[in-house]
């Protein structure tokens, strides 16, 4: 890694960020022009807009913008958690974080309904995450050895445990709401508004205070355990601190996206060899990183069948599993 790579990371990055996010605007069910784009956005603030303005405003602009705090916070947990537990293939959805969220939104999409209006679905949803990540954490805490290797087994319990509920809910519910279930155990930005944006933003903030506060002592997880307890750090607390925030960020996009795979095990990987291994500039390249990855797969999904709409979570699904194929084929390191 040299500091010229590292630049033309950032540099491209931005880039292509600037370009997938004003396509985002422009295309969709209903092609915009550059122009309508940009009179669309001059006139954010005016009271009375067209229905063109109103298109661009009020559905792709929040949409867009999801698409960039998801990826970033979905890519930034990925490395967290990846550092955390010394998995290279650890994911935010392999620690039972999206199970939780689908069986809480699939319980309100076959038995509750829109109990609480429109924020039903969302807070069913981030509940269900927060309760998985508890489960994860009192079943870790109850073994005597809390290896890192312990805690991935923990989540893969909880995630099938979860998997199993959802399953049930949706042979046990309502079959006609089968296809709203199938999309949003796929993953979309649909449910994208400027009043729930702040749900997924407070997710995003909390792994960024997280990551200000603690980025010296992520670094120290990269040598052995032995070793960093000799620097007087705690290591179980302080893995548990990141699980909570990734636990917590998770469930917030989770509740506003559904479950939108391996963006957090691709990117990571993408980034190192440009940023390096330690954190302070590894975790802002790869939050610039994920957020291109997901406004660019939120594009295909809306463009690729169009005017039909492809849950997203298809399109990283098979980037991702091209991904690992390609983890699984690489030589190991003598």
């Amino acid at each position: 890694m040299t500091v010229n790579n590292y630049r033309v990371a950032w540099s491209v990055g931005l880039l292509v960020l600037l370009i997938a996010f004003l396509a985002s605007l422009q295309f969709g069910s209903v092609p915009l022009t550059i122009r309508d784009v940009l009179t669309g956005l001059q006139s954010l603030y005016d009271e009375e807009m067209s229905i063109t303005s109103r298109i661009l405003v009020d559905v792709r602009l929040p949409r867009a913008l999801l698409a960039l705090i998801a990826g970033a916070g979905l890519a930034l947990v990925g490395a967290l958690l990846q550092t955390a537990t010394r998995n290279d293939l650890a994911d935010p959805f392999l620690f039972g974080l999206s199970s939780g969220a689908s069986a809480g939104a699939v319980l309100v999409i076959t038995k509750l309904g829109d109990t609480i209006g429109i924020w039903s679905l969302p807070l069913a949803a981030f509940t269900g995450g927060i309760i998985s990540a508890g489960a994860v954490l009192m079943l870790f805490s109850m073994q005597r050895k809390q290896g890192d290797n312990n805690l991935v087994l923990c989540g893969l319990a909880i995630s099938f445990l979860f998997g199993a509920l959802t399953s049930f809910l949706i042979y046990s519910g309502d079959q006609r709401a089968a296809s709203s279930i199938l999309f949003w155990t796929m993953g979309g930005l649909g449910l994208a508004r400027w009043d729930n944006l702040i749900f997924a933003s407070l997710g995003l903030l909390c792994v960024i205070a997280l990551i200000l506060l603690r980025y010296r002592e992520l670094d120290t997880l990269l040598v052995s355990e032995q070793t960093t307890h000799s620097l007087g750090i705690n290591v179980h607390k302080l893995q548990r601190e990141i699980f909570l925030s990734c636990a917590f960020c998770t469930a917030s996009i989770v509740a506003l996206t559904g479950v939108v795979g391996f963006i957090g095990l691709m990117v990571p990987h993408l980034v190192r060899p440009f940023s390096g291994m330690t954190h302070k500039r590894l975790l802002p390249l790869v939050a610039l990183w994920g957020a291109v990855l997901l406004t660019l797969g939120d594009l295909t999904s809306r463009t690729i069948l169009a005017p039909q709409e492809l849950p997203v979570g298809i399109v990283t699904a098979a980037l991702g599993g091209i991904f690992v194929l390609y983890l699984v084929r690489k030589p190991l390191p003598v």
